[in-house]
This record gives C-alpha cells, structure tokens and sequence, in this order.
C-alpha cells in the first residue's frame, strides 16, 4: 500500500509542479486523506521534484546545453560577455541565490511550521488572487531576451517564496513576470529554466539527509517510484502548459486555487481535517 500510495502522489507532484497551483500543496493536501493521513514530508516532496525538474532538462535540453555552452565560452573570452545565452545564463545563477540563502536560513521552519494546512490555504486563495491581477494588468509585451539583472533578482524572490507551500514556483514566479511586463511564455519559460538550479539542489540534499533516516513514512526505494512516475507524467504536463499560456489565460488556475483554499478553510474550521 505504500508503494500505491507514493506513486499515487507521484503523479500529483507530475501534474501540478509546472502549473500555478502548487505542487506542494497538493502533495500536503492529497497525503492527507491517503492511507497514512499525514503530510508526506518536505523530504518526499523535494526528491520527487528531481523527478519533474529532469522532465525539463529533457524538454528544454536544447536551450539548456546551448545557454550552458555559451556561458563557457564567455568566461573564456570565445563570446562577448553580453551574448544572449551567456547572460541567461548568468540571469539563472543570479535569480537561483535568494532561494538558495532564505531555504538554508529558514529549512526548520520550511519543514514544520510552513507546511500548517491554514498556511497553504491562505497562500493558495492570497497568490491565486495576485495572479489573477497580474495576468490582468500586465503589459505581456516583454519577451525572454529582455529580462535585466535587477529583473532576475526579483524573480528570484518570486521563486524563493515558494518555499511556502501554496504558493507555486511557477506561478509565484510567474506572477513577477507578468507584473514586470513580460510576455506569459517568456516569464513561463524563464521560471521552468531558474527552477532547474534550486530543485536539483534541495532534491538531491534531501535525499542525501533521507538516506538512512528511520523514521520516513515513505522508503527511500518508494520515493525513488514516485519520482520516476513525475518524470513521465510531468514531461506531457510541460508541453501541455506552454501550449495553454500561448494562446489562453490563467483565469481557469485563479480560480482552481481560489476554490480549492476556501474549500481547506471551511474543512479545516469544521475540523474534518487537522491543520
């Protein structure tokens, strides 16, 4: 049961890590009303995005290689500094430290306090809202080759407050974008690859802390499952989204996320479920 159970959360973690919903939250949520009745954890939740995130290795292997070839061959004077690839990839390096520095500073409450199920209510309706108003007053006129530094630092901290469960790292990040005028494709497609750095980093620490730890509800052997099932349902989530956001809004997300928090809130102050 174990196994079902985590391969189960394996395609949630698939299904909602690139859409503006929060995979985490799902992962919170769902792991809920599993058979165990708890929260999977921060562990499970960070090793299985390893899963999704080398869905997007695969999806943007191109734009990845190409990003991380150029970068090289400025450093070593082959390309002029202010090549586009180049400084895509210096924008990710950048936009990676916020994330970086506030997940080791605040990695106790992250894994505690942070995941309290009226905190992932209130962060799902609160930034479902603010996507909502930035994919409404957003110039979208941006594209990806016109992000700025000072502009990386900032979706970088867009990025970072997806720590808290609810929020999104893509939507969170999005949302910047679209506040800073950027086209959806661009300010999606800049998220997916500034999401590469972060995700791999905490995945592959936390399954090195998760190695032999005792006392996990899920094996290491079932986590390494439900990472593979994310990997394979993510890769068609991608292709689904970027496809979406080049032609439609993100008003049926808002809304998704606006429901599903005020249905937590009423469950929760009804006692069905516990916070």
């Amino acid at each position: 049961m174990h196994l079902l159970e985590a391969l189960f959360l394996g395609v949630i973690q698939g299904l909602t890590e690139f859409l503006p919903i929060s995979s985490s939250a799902h992962l919170r949520i769902v792991g809920t009303f599993t058979g165990s009745g708890e929260d999977p954890g921060a562990a499970f939740t960070a090793i299985t995005q390893i899963g999704t995130e080398a869905a997007v290795v695969v999806f943007f292997w191109r734009d990845i290689t190409r990003i991380i070839g150029h970068w090289f061959r400025s450093l070593a004077g082959k390309l002029p500094r202010n090549d586009p690839d180049a400084r895509m990839g210096w924008l990710i390096i950048i936009g990676s430290i916020p994330i970086v520095v506030l997940g080791l500073f605040f990695q106790d409450q992250i894994e505690t306090v942070l995941r309290s199920m009226w905190i992932v209510a209130i962060m799902l309706i609160v930034f479902g809202i603010l996507l909502g108003i930035a994919d409404h007053v957003g110039a979208k006129r941006r594209k990806l080759d016109q992000i700025t530094y000072p502009h990386g630092i900032m979706f970088g901290f867009a990025q970072a407050l997806a720590l808290i469960p609810g929020v999104s790292r893509s939507g969170g990040t999005i949302t910047m974008g679209l506040f800073l005028g950027y086209e959806r494709a661009a300010a999606a497609r800049y998220a997916f690859l500034l999401a590469i750095p972060a995700v791999f980093g905490s995945g592959f620490f936390q399954l090195f802390k998760s190695w032999d730890a005792p006392d996990q509800y899920f094996s290491l052997g079932e986590t390494v499952a439900a990472t593979g099932i994310a990997f394979v349902v993510a890769l068609g989530v991608i292709a689904f989204f970027m496809s979406w956001i080049s032609k439609r809004s993100f008003l049926p997300f808002v809304i998704y996320r606006i429901l599903l928090g005020v249905t937590l809130l009423v469950l929760l102050s009804m006692g069905v479920i516990s916070g």
